[in-house]
């Protein structure tokens, strides 16, 4: 009997801590009470309760070129030339699908950057919004390692062009020992020292931690210098143009034009980056649809540009696999050009690695203060108004993981956190304009409609990877037409089931069908990555639950007592 009733408590206690996670779970974050529509603020948690906060510095130009620093890196001179032998010339219109798909995804990024335009957070702060306490930390858990392998990642490549610039001086080339910049041999698989990697790092770390107005200075100058080389290599490479090279235009078939738009999708990534610039920005609720299109409007007329211009000096058969940019200007006795190339890649480097590790302190200091982390991260210097333990915490990780690791065998596994995060974004857009949402989020009571309607779009996302899977593994493109069809199904009870309020600020156009397609064809292009990814999203999100088993659901608080709710300036 005495088991019996050890049987029953142990029960009774399951029963417990499931029901208390589930009801943790489903918590979200409240909008302010006084903006019916949800444009007023969100709650946030300051640590010292005072002023000390993050600093609005930012105009609209530092955030156009924020956009452009994250979205345009070196690969603007390599990834144009080596999709191009595959999709011949019709590189361009693989350029501009995929630019045509980005500017959907940031129609919807406008909408909720316009919508909180108050406040830190960007796709974690929208789902924990929309949707859920749960739901939100797996977004971040998602987004933060593409960050962290991806900063590390960059960091050994922007190590490597530096001492490539460095050995065009004679009296240094070929006396740099590989493991300061290129990487030492590797050992046991994985380990691959780099010197130089992690002091890039850490000097960058320290820009971010000196101000927000210093850091996007630098970012700018930086990046307008990009810009203007890129601009110089399209002129001088227009004159060297053999417009024969053009012909055939798409020799491959539309087929690899679309290979190339899911390859080249990933070159405009980083657009996203404005919107966790809110906090600090002068006019958000403006400011940010611009910078967000704005920024991702000049990215694709700079990589159509160099586009035209690499398929018109050589013939696509002849474009190089390293370095096809600066091998068609040197076949053209244009030399200089290369080096400019060089100059460029470095300072595309420079300028994706300085805002990637800026976008992960802030996000960070938004778990910071939803209590989802430790409060070290939620705290803003007095002085520099800056959030330092976490910008320190974000540049350290990085340096370890670029010093020690050969972090491009984890190449394979980015972007899983990219297109999560755009796939949710989009469907936040959707589930904030129902117009039966519940007023009382915190309770986690939703109404049947409501749940039909995420329903609706989690059937889209299903589809979405079924199509992309089917396309992927080669199958009669007949079977494409099942999950297809059962997407404009699920769209079109969204369409005529709900009704949707018009949101404060910025609207995205043809809710719900716009983010829905943005849903599909983003999971879609998840379906296209390595299977090993895949098997990275799951682990991920495994260990991201058990975090927020053990720490986050007994810590968080969506609305504090006493919480402030951040406001967005008044437009002028």
């Amino acid at each position: 009997m005495g088991g019996g009733r050890r049987s029953d408590g142990s029960s009774i206690s399951s029963s417990n801590i499931c029901s208390t996670f589930w009801a943790s779970a489903r918590r979200s974050k409240p909008l302010d009470p006084h903006s019916p529509s949800g444009g007023g603020g969100v709650a946030v948690r300051t640590i010292s309760g005072d002023d000390e906060g993050l600093i609005r510095r930012l105009g609209l130009f530092d955030l156009i070129l924020i956009g452009i620093g994250a979205s345009i890196g070196a690969g603007i001179f390599v990834v144009t030339g080596t999709v191009a032998r595959d999709a011949g010339p019709a590189v361009t219109i693989s350029f501009l699908l995929a630019g045509a798909s980005c500017i959907l995804n940031a129609l919807c990024y406008a909408e909720l950057a316009s919508r909180f335009p108050a406040v830190v957070g960007g796709a974690y702060l929208y789902a924990y919004t929309a949707f859920n306490e749960l739901t939100a930390f797996l977004v971040f858990s998602q987004l933060m390692l593409d960050y962290h392998i991806g900063a590390a990642s960059i960091a050994r490549s922007l190590a490597s062009y530096v001492i490539n610039l460095l050995e065009l001086f004679p009296h240094v080339k070929g006396r740099i020992p590989n493991w300061i910049g290129h990487g030492g041999a590797h050992f046991l698989g994985v380990f691959s020292i780099n010197a130089l990697a992690p002091i890039l790092l850490l000097l960058l770390t320290f820009v971010l931690c000196w101000g927000v107005g210093e850091s996007s200075a630098v970012n700018s100058f930086i990046t307008v210098t990009k810009v203007v080389i890129v601009i110089i290599v399209i002129i001088a490479g227009a004159f060297k143009v053999d417009v024969s090279n053009w012909s055939p235009f798409a020799p491959n078939g539309f087929q690899s034009i679309l290979t190339g738009a899911t390859v080249v999708f990933f070159a405009y990534v980083g657009f996203d980056a404005v919107a966790n610039s809110a906090e600090e920005s002068r006019k958000p609720q403006r400011d940010l649809p611009i910078g967000i299109m704005g920024s991702l409007s000049v990215c694709i007329a700079l990589y159509v540009g160099v586009c035209l211009v690499i398929t018109g000096m050589v013939p696509y058969q002849l474009l190089g696999e390293e370095a096809p940019l600066a091998a068609a200007f040197t076949s053209k006795g244009m030399k200089f050009v290369s080096i400019l190339i060089s100059i460029g890649a470095v300072a595309g480097l420079t300028t994706t690695l300085l805002v990637g590790l800026y976008v992960q302190s802030r996000l960070y200091l938004g778990l910071g203060r939803d209590g989802l982390l430790p409060p070290a991260f939620a705290r803003v210097h007095p002085k520099r108004h800056t959030p330092i333990q976490s910008q320190v915490w974000v540049g350290l990780v990085a340096a370890v993981l670029a010093g020690l690791l050969n972090v491009r065998l984890l190449s394979h596994i980015l972007s899983v956190g990219t297109l999560t995060g755009y796939s949710v974004v989009a469907a936040c857009v959707v589930a904030l304009r129902f117009e039966d949402k519940p007023v009382n989020q915190a309770s986690g009571c939703w109404s049947s409609r409501w749940v039909e309607g995420v329903f609706c779009l989690v059937i889209v996302a299903c589809c979405g990877f079924a199509a992309g899977g089917i396309y992927r593994f080669g199958a009669s493109y007949f079977f494409l037409i099942i999950p297809s069809l059962i997407a404009i199904i699920a769209c079109a009870a969204l369409y005529f089931r709900h009704a949707y309020n018009a949101p404060p600020g910025f609207s995205c156009p043809g809710v719900p069908v716009l983010p829905t397609f943005c849903i599909f064809f983003n999971i879609f292009l998840f379906a296209q990555l390595h299977i090993e990814a895949w098997v990275r999203f799951v682990v991920v999100s495994l260990i991201a639950i058990g975090i927020y088993a053990f720490y986050g659901q007994f810590h968080a608080n969506p609305s504090p007592e006493g919480a402030l709710y951040l406001r967005a300036p008044e437009m002028a």
